[in-house]
């Protein structure tokens, strides 16, 4: 088995609990460029967010971010893909969020919009790292659709709101949960999945020779359309049912072991070539 399109999750997959890439899973994924595979980061995070590990990486491939809604050349020169939230429904989440007193991330333009700044904005920007605008009423602010929203609840409340919101939007919206206590909400059509497509059939790659790492719920699509599905051993159970291979988990440089068996066939070489 082998692959010539390899797609990385970040948080909890190729990431590890210190957000940072291993030396061994940068090492293993140089090599697997050197050897001709294209690589690209497949994750939840704003594009800015992602790109400094697409640098670290040396990853010139169109990055996939905010779960599919944008997949844009890693130096930011040419956006391939922009399917945002329609306004209204994000006018209606804004509300829902304020009557709900929930936390709401609203993205736009790769810019990060909170009602107001709160223990949860930031805990977010110190899982980013980046900038948070407050502007009050979401709901009235709101010209311009989202690229994505996000609801924040540390409580225990996640998958209550997450049925109540797929009962109402299931239909129109992908709701999703990334990270314990993330809600991800895009447009129905901008999946990590449909996004990997996108650039496998851009670039005339099989689905049978495309490879990809994940770990949540959000990777779910992606790891079912991949011709070798992949998940870490620290992946919840649902992704690993889906998953055509185990691999090690995030803390143990999974991404990297993945890569060694199954496309330098476990030697040695592939680890120190």
């Amino acid at each position: 088995m082998t692959f010539k399109l390899l797609a990385l999750d970040l948080d909890d997959t190729l990431l590890g609990d210190d957000f940072l890439i291993s030396p061994q899973n940068r090492h293993a994924i140089r090599q697997a460029a050197k050897h001709g595979v294209l690589v690209t980061l497949a994750t939840g995070r704003m594009f800015r967010s992602a790109v400094p590990f697409a640098r670290e990486l040396q990853i010139d491939l169109p990055l996939i971010t905010y779960h599919g809604a944008l997949i844009r050349t890693a130096g930011g020169e040419d956006t391939l893909y922009h399917r945002p939230v329609p306004l209204n429904l994000a006018q209606e989440m804004a509300e829902l969020a304020a009557e709900e007193n929930l936390h709401l991330n609203a993205y736009i333009n790769d810019e990060l919009f909170v009602a107001q700044e709160n223990e949860l904005s930031r805990y977010y920007q110190n899982l980013a790292k980046v900038k948070v605008t407050a502007v009050g009423d979401l709901a009235e602010f709101l010209h311009t659709p989202p690229t994505k929203l996000t609801i924040i609840n540390r409580d225990g409340w996640l998958d209550g709101i997450k049925d109540r919101i797929l009962e109402q939007y299931g239909d129109e919206l992908s709701i999703t949960i990334s990270r314990p206590h993330f809600l991800e909400i895009t447009d129905r059509l901008a999946t990590k999945g449909q996004a990997l497509r996108f650039l496998a059939e851009k670039h005339n790659i099989p689905q049978a020779e495309v490879a990809a790492v994940g770990d949540s719920f959000n990777d779910l699509d992606m790891i079912i359309y991949a011709g070798m599905g992949v998940a870490v051993a620290n992946a919840r159970e649902e992704v690993k049912a889906v998953a055509d291979i185990i691999t090690s988990a995030n803390t143990e440089h999974g991404v990297a072991d993945f890569i060694y068996k199954y496309l330098f066939d476990g030697e040695e070489g592939g680890r120190h070539g």
